[in-house]
């Protein structure tokens, strides 16, 4: 061994144990002080491995050391891992990082953790509907607590992809259609994640995703083609990631389309010019899965182009796709690449880890005491059956069916009525499936003996095998029924007869939504609506209750059921909550946050769209020639943005404004009585919406703009008042400058955004 090897020995040793003695002295200098130093004593491969995000593939607990990922990591080539689950698991390897590594430097741990993590809430669609910031920011928030006690630090959510797509099966993961409410729930998110002080234990990163507008893909199909106008990309789209960002998220992931013909991935404009420069974000942008090796297919190059594309875009870390730890160094050699953009790169990463704590303490993640008390707890399950029941919207209710009486026959009937495994949603990767109950299970336990509930499949989700096959991935397969269609309706049937009412639990599966699960057809699938009909015609009132990831064309079906309550995917605790509303102990509150259409020709179709210069005159659906309408449909949805049920009813009246014209430097407040008045009490959500009459370009015909959800006793009235000031009349202009214009407008007030009361203002110079 020459000289300059033992002297490398030597320094690595003293690096690894000194690393150890001082990190508490170390960790408490200013952050950039420290991160400074650190990157000085980094080699140009320890750089690079910092910033290198891979999965962390076999690791399982006690057998760290001998994964095929463990030499990466004492070699300096990782910068952090995901997808692995338990405090044990990510103390082994938090080891061979901060012990055997040369700088000692700490790895991040990251996990999907999307709407909960082992206590399960709805999917995120499904809890966009509760217009409840509260409830929104409490699951963030016991998610947190839940997966720091597990060992993760960060996960990747909020997604706040705007999308009126719903073929795209990411709809279920996202808010809805509206940029307004999408960015007050993603807000409410970064915060319940993040906390105040990222450097206490029971606080996680967040990463707002997907950077940019992947909800809007050509043909609703995944992954696809996006292509847009930048005004329209600032007006209805990016609002919801900056709001995040100015929420203080503390990462970013590239969304996987392109954007002008660039990925979103190697898009200097996106990530750089608006991310960093417009929107001062000042945290680290991490790759989707595999996203820099997926720029090649794009045709934007090989490995090494690409890699140094991103690179220079202003990505910071790559999810898998090994194109930094491979190509970068040459990259710089050939100087298309230079160290100040890898430096910047790592100092981004450092500064996040040295946020989150992990120089100061990087095991203060793996407390397994922590693990066992926190995790899964009867308060947390409370609350995610709370929320769950806040988020199911009632979409009909003919002669008031609901709720049902605690007493005689329910006949519960098909193939998510027994599907314990199915309750918590796609992307639910923490969530103990054979710890939830199914609904008929969590039924009978909540209504013990006082109601005789009996049982039958109905039918298979699908009539074609291969199909539900592909419908139930990742453990969520479902019973498939052998016998004929016919011999399974018959069963049905006969147990329906025996029945005082009769619940259908209908819809799709977990997996038909969520990535990779874009549909062509939105309606149930047919084994299902041949059910649902069969059991109309037992004369017997019919209950749906509908499981869905996204908004559904059921026009040919809503006249097959008396009530129709649509529970999405409600989480671990789903059993209980559809019971709890089903039977009255909750009166229904949620409110839709996507449009329902009344056929699949109709999509796209959201309430904020703008008019054309020849608008359908009548609202009664009859066909105008030279008009803008369909032949053979109506032009209104099926169920409209805001629509939502009660078992009380609510009356608007009072509309009133402050004032009739406002300047620049002046507020004013529009105030509305709303009365319960009908026989239980229940919760409202009061919406806003103004519409801009005259414009430098055109604008929507109305668009949300405040809403407050509000407790109400029987025979209760509230004035309800929100106030408006010249920013909420702002929008973005053909220069991409964001102003307000003298002139008309008119303020909307209402249940949703179609049942309305309105009144005319003016904004003047």
């Amino acid at each position: 061994m020459n000289l300059k090897a033992v002297a490398l020995v030597v320094l690595a040793t003293s690096f690894s144990v000194h690393a150890q003695k001082d990190r508490k002295k170390n960790a408490i200098k200013p952050k950039q002080e420290f991160v400074s130093e650190l990157i000085s004593k980094m080699t140009l491969d320890e750089k690079i491995g910092q910033l290198n995000l891979p999965s962390s593939g076999d690791i399982t607990t006690g057998q760290a050391k001998s994964s095929n990922i463990a030499k990466k990591i004492e070699d300096g080539h990782v910068g952090g891992l995901f997808n692995i689950k338990s405090v044990a698991k990510i103390k082994d390897v938090q080891k061979i990082a901060v012990e055997k590594s040369r700088l000692g430097i700490p790895l991040i741990f990251g996990m999907d953790v999307i709407h909960g993590y082992e206590t399960t809430f709805p999917i995120p669609l499904g809890l966009s509907t509760s217009w409840d910031m509260e409830a929104v920011e409490r699951s963030a928030r016991i998610a947190a607590t839940e997966a720091s006690a597990d060992g993760i630090n960060w996960t990747f959510s909020p997604m706040l992809d705007i999308s009126r797509e719903p073929r795209w099966g990411r709809v279920s993961e996202g808010n809805g259609e509206d940029p307004y409410l999408a960015g007050k729930i993603g807000a409410a998110m970064v915060r319940g994640y993040q906390g105040n002080d990222l450097s206490k234990n029971n606080t996680i990163l967040s990463c707002v995703k997907h950077f940019a507008l992947y909800g809007a893909p050509e043909a609703g199909r995944d992954y696809n083609t996006v292509d847009m106008s930048h005004i329209r990309m600032y007006n209805e789209f990016f609002p919801p990631y900056k709001e995040a960002i100015e929420a203080g998220a503390g990462s970013v992931m590239a969304a996987f389309n392109e954007i002008d013909g660039i990925p979103a991935t190697g898009n200097k404009w996106l990530l750089t010019e608006v991310l960093r420069n417009q929107w001062k974000f000042d945290g680290f942008v991490v790759t989707d899965y595999t996203g820099i090796p997926e720029m090649i297919d794009h045709g934007m190059g090989d490995l090494q182009t690409v890699s140094a594309l991103a690179l220079k875009a202003g990505v910071e870390m790559d999810m898998v796709g090994d194109g930094f730890l491979t190509t970068l160094k040459k990259s710089l050699d050939e100087g298309k690449v230079t160290i100040a953009e890898i430096d910047n790169a790592v100092r981004l990463i450092l500064n996040a880890k040295y946020d989150l704590g992990l120089f100061h303490d990087p095991y203060k993640y793996c407390d397994e005491k922590r693990a066992k008390k926190e995790i899964y707890t009867d308060g947390f399950r409370a609350e995610a059956r709370k929320i769950a029941s806040e988020s199911m919207v009632l979409m009909k209710n003919d002669n008031q069916l609901l709720p049902l009486k605690k007493s005689g026959t329910v006949a519960l009937i098909g193939p998510l009525a027994d599907a314990g495994n199915n309750m918590a949603g796609t992307w639910s990767v923490a969530t103990n499936q054979e710890r939830t109950k199914s609904f008929k299970d969590a039924m009978k336990e909540v209504l013990g003996n006082k109601v005789n509930v009996l049982y039958a499949q109905g039918s298979n989700l699908d009539y074609d095998a291969e199909f539900q096959k592909h419908a139930t991935m990742f453990g969520k397969d479902m019973n498939r029924d052998n016998r004929t269609p016919k011999e399974i309706i018959a069963e049905a049937v006969a147990i329906a007869q025996k029945s005082d009412v009769i619940i259908a639990a209908i819809g799709e599966s977990a997996e038909m939504s969520g990535e990779s699960s874009s549909r062509t057809n939105l309606e149930i699938p047919q084994s299902q609506r041949d059910l649902l009909e069969a059991l109309k015609k037992t004369g017997k009132p019919v209950v749906v209750v509908l499981f869905t990831g996204r908004p559904l064309v059921l026009t040919n079906d809503i006249d097959k059921t008396d009530a129709l309550l649509n529970v999405w995917f409600p989480g671990s605790e789903a059993g209980y909550a559809i019971t709890d509303v089903l039977f009255g102990d909750v009166n229904p509150s949620a409110k839709l946050s996507a449009t329902f259409p009344r056929s699949l020709g109709q999509v796209p179709i959201f309430y904020n769209h703008k008019n054309t210069g020849r608008p359908l005159a009548n609202k009664e659906g009859q066909f105008e020639k030279f008009r803008s309408n369909y032949i053979d449909e109506r032009n209104e949805p099926l169920f409209p943005f805001g629509f939502g049920l009660s078992y009380t009813k609510f009356e608007y009246s009072n509309l009133k404004l402050s004032t009739e014209k406002i300047n620049a430097n002046q507020k004013m407040t529009v105030s509305v009585d709303v009365k319960n008045s009908g026989n239980f009490d229940g919760k409202e959500v009061v919406q806003l919406y103004i519409r801009d009459m005259v414009g430098s370009v055109t604008r929507p015909v109305k668009e949300l703009k405040g809403f407050q959800k509000i407790l109400l006793k029987k025979g209760e009235t509230k004035n309800i008042a929100f106030e408006i000031s010249v920013e909420d009349l702002k929008f973005y202009n053909s220069d991409l400058n964001f102003v307000a214009e003298p002139g008309k407008f008119q303020v909307f007030v209402g249940t949703n955004s179609d049942e309305v009361l309105n009144k005319e203002f003016e904004l003047v110079k």
